[in-house]
């Protein structure tokens, strides 16, 4: 099993989780969720949808096929570094600056789980590229086969909701994570983003995930 390494924000999370621990870089990413779940979300249901987690590839998927996390395990890192962000974006910039609250509960729902629509949809398949030497070998590469392609965070939502129940605000939230980078149309996410600023938050801390925490060329 895929263990933190030398992941900075996975690292900073484990730190949180297991204070009394020395080596944190050897706890497995998987351990890290699921602890995170357990600790936060006390919802009826939750251990369903865990347990249904098991018998797909969450743990092992990319989060992309090359824009971000695209490499085995990238999906529950993707989740993680995201979670991290979004707590960290309402704790400390929402509460105290706008009045804008959520429960540790929702905060994780929203942020573990965002991209379950990423669940099971992704297939290794070979081509041929030219290595350091110039000369053309067989790579694995990654492709997508949704067999229920029903949108992106709105598929989330359905696949929690046959597990557990969300509110109004997680819904929201979940389903237009994306923002205006999905091609919805701009006026619905701008009025989903005024009645519901946590869909908002979560967006903000989804793209900061991808484009700080995990851009390869972003010069730490």
């Amino acid at each position: 099993m895929k263990t933190i390494g030398k992941d900075g924000i996975l690292l900073r999370l484990a730190k949180d989780m297991y204070p009394e621990k020395d080596d944190l870089s050897s706890i497995e990413v998987k351990t890290l969720f699921n602890d995170i779940c357990h600790k936060y979300i006390q919802r009826e249901g939750i251990y369903d949808l865990l347990s249904w987690l098991e018998g797909t590839d969450f743990y092992s998927a990319p989060a992309s096929t090359r824009y971000h996390g695209d490499y085995e395990g990238g999906l529950c890192d993707h989740s993680l570094h995201v979670y991290f962000c979004f707590r960290s974006y309402v704790k400390k910039r929402c509460e105290p600056g706008y009045h804008l609250s959520m429960s540790e509960e929702s905060i994780a729902l929203c942020a573990l789980f965002h991209d379950l629509c990423k669940v099971d949809i992704y297939k290794t398949e070979m081509r041929n590229k030219k290595n350091a030497q110039g000369q053309w070998e067989q790579v694995p590469f990654y492709t997508i086969e949704d067999a229920f392609p029903v949108g992106h965070g709105s598929k989330s939502v359905y696949i929690m909701n046959r597990y557990l129940k969300l509110t109004d605000i997680e819904t929201a939230a979940i389903a237009y994570h994306m923002g205006f980078s999905y091609g919805d149309d701009a006026r619905t996410v701008g009025n989903v983003f005024s009645r519901f600023p946590e869909a908002f938050a979560l967006s903000t801390a989804d793209m900061e995930a991808t484009y700080f925490v995990e851009n390869e060329h972003w010069p730490r």
